[in-house]
């Protein structure tokens, strides 16, 4: 015990500073940046595979990460209000403008990005699962980065454990913790980012158009499902049904809806091969 005991110490020794940039009195930290790079290296890559593989023009993706960034932060922030604090911002209103105080919900912002890929997808008339594909194989990497900088904060950590790995953070209190932003950064963030990117250069499943979104879905539902039983659940919601969190039962419909992504793309590619 002695041993872990001095791990433990030797982890509150590294202190992360939250600024990562100070250009004069403008700050920058290292969540922002996170947003900023993330969207940048989709942006960009999502470019590349629209040109690459489906001969979409980059206008397309212009306005579908215009229209993303605006829906992103909509989505995400209501998402957070109505899902995890609905009580405090009945009561609190204007202060669901305060994004600067933090406050948002992934399912919440998956919703707005699913909004900006249905409105890009009618104007531009582009099927809507070729881009719900792209976007697929591209933001995993996004997810990486915002949860190392969640665990650079020292914010949204896990739960008390006595593993070697536990953590003691500045505002978890004595008792060491599971550093679960950096399971999530490892899960749905590096592995998913691979593992779709394997799929989709490496197999034909890019002429199934939504096959990819299917997996993303279930995958990060699984994952995310996993990892909550490490993470702290949120103070004002607690455990729910079966003792799962709010964010569990979320990805249980997450995975539901993946897989009846991955059986509607199935059904329709043999359908289309079926009477060619």
């Amino acid at each position: 015990m002695e041993n872990l005991l001095n791990i433990y110490i030797s982890f509150t020794d590294i202190s992360f500073d939250p600024i990562a940039l100070q250009i004069g009195p403008i700050s920058i930290t290292w969540y922002a940046l996170s947003y900023i790079v993330g969207l940048l290296f989709s942006w960009r890559y999502a470019i590349f595979i629209s040109r690459k593989f489906y001969s979409i023009s980059t206008e397309v993706i212009d306005t579908f990460f215009n229209n993303t960034i605006i829906c992103l932060i909509i989505g995400g922030r209501l998402g957070y209000v109505f899902l995890y604090n609905f009580s405090y911002y009945s009561e609190n209103f204007l202060e669901i403008f305060y994004i600067w105080q933090g406050g948002m919900s992934f399912h919440g912002g998956l919703l707005g990005v699913i909004i900006a890929q249905i409105i890009t997808s009618k104007k531009f008339k582009v099927h809507f699962f070729i881009i719900t594909d792209i976007s697929s194989i591209t933001v995993p990497f996004g997810f990486m980065l915002g949860r190392i900088a969640n665990f650079i904060n020292g914010e949204l950590y896990g739960r008390i454990t006595d593993h070697p790995l536990g953590i003691i953070f500045p505002n978890g209190g004595p008792l060491p913790r599971h550093p679960s932003q950096l399971y999530e950064a490892l899960f749905e963030g590096f592995i998913l980012l691979l593992v779709l990117n394997i799929l989709f250069y490496f197999s034909n499943l890019k002429l199934k158009p939504g096959f990819i979104t299917g997996i993303f879905i279930f995958l990060y539902g699984f994952f995310r499902f996993l990892i909550e039983f490490a993470r702290e659940p949120d103070p004002q919601i607690g455990l729910l049904i079966l003792n799962l969190t709010l964010g569990q039962l979320l990805c249980l419909l997450m995975m539901v809806i993946g897989i009846v992504a991955i059986y509607i793309s199935y059904f329709n590619y043999q359908f289309r091969s079926n009477n060619a």
